[in-house]
C-alpha cells in the first residue's frame, strides 16, 4: 500500500513537472500518517476517505510547485489541514511561510505536523485574514496561497492587499474558468493584478478539468 502511494505520488509530481525526492517523499509520508490520526477524531479534510485525500488534496498540492520561486515569502491563507502550504513547503523548502487558520483545532494539527517534520521557518498564525490582518507581515508577501478560501473576488479582495508588488496570488478553481474570471474583473482591475497564468490540469481517477489561476500585482 505504502509503495503503490509512493510511486502515485512521485508519478503524478513529475507529470505536473516537480521532482520529488526519497527524503521529500518521508516528509510527506510523515504529513499524512499524522493526518489520517487526527482524521480519525476529528474532521480535519471533510473527506474520509485516504485515497481521496491522497488524490483530491495531496497531489492537487503539488500542481503549483513548478511555478514557485526557490525563496520568498509565502502566505497561506485559510490552511485547513494544511493543503497546499504544508506539501509545497516540502517541495520548496527555503520559502518562509504563514499559515493562516481561524480554527483552533487545525491550529494544533497544523502546530503538530511542523514539529514532527521539523519543517523551518513557517509560523501558524490563528485568525481570519479579513480581520486579523494586523497578524500578517507588515511589508506583504511575495506569494499567497488560496485553495478553497471563497469565490475569486472575495479571496482577491482580502489577498491583494497584502501582496507585494510583483507577487502572485494562486488560487485552484474548477472547469468554468471564464465564467470565474468574468465574476472577478472588477476586482482583478481594482486592485492592480493581471492574469499571469492559468494551468489545466486533471487529478488521477477524474475527467473533470482543474484550473491553477496565478495572477500577478502590478504597479499600479
Amino acid at each position: 500500500m505504502q509503495k503503490q502511494e509512493n510511486d502515485l505520488i512521485r508519478s503524478c509530481a513529475l507529470d505536473y513537472g516537480a521532482t520529488l525526492t526519497t527524503p521529500q517523499i518521508h516528509l510527506i509520508n510523515i504529513y499524512l500518517h499524522e493526518l489520517w490520526e487526527w482524521n480519525k477524531k476529528i474532521n480535519l479534510t471533510g473527506l474520509t476517505s485516504r485515497e481521496r485525500i491522497l488524490r483530491e488534496l495531496l497531489i492537487d498540492s503539488l500542481i503549483p510547485s513548478p511555478y514557485l520561486p526557490e525563496e520568498g515569502n509565502l502566505l497561506d491563507v485559510g490552511s485547513g489541514a494544511g493543503f497546499p502550504a504544508i506539501p509545497l513547503k516540502i517541495l520548496r523548502p527555503g520559502l518562509k511561510m504563514h499559515l493562516m487558520e481561524a480554527k483552533s483545532k487545525r491550529v494544533s494539527f497544523l502546530k503538530q505536523v511542523t514539529r514532527i517534520t521539523n519543517l523551518d521557518d513557517i509560523e501558524i498564525i490563528r485568525g481570519r485574514i479579513e480581520k486579523d490582518g494586523a497578524l500578517l507581515r507588515s511589508e506583504g508577501y511575495d506569494i499567497i496561497t488560496a485553495r478553497a478560501l471563497a469565490d475569486l473576488p472575495q479571496t482577491l479582495t482580502w489577498c491583494a492587499p497584502h501582496l507585494k508588488t510583483g507577487g502572485l496570488i494562486l488560487t485552484f478553481k474548477g472547469s468554468q474558468l471564464e465564467k470565474v474570471l468574468k465574476e472577478g474583473s472588477d476586482v482583478i482591475h481594482e486592485h492592480g493584478l493581471v492574469l499571469y497564468k492559468t494551468v489545466p490540469y486533471r487529478l488521477p481517477g477524474n475527467d473533470s478539468i482543474r484550473h491553477l489561476v496565478i495572477f500577478r500585482k502590478g504597479n499600479s
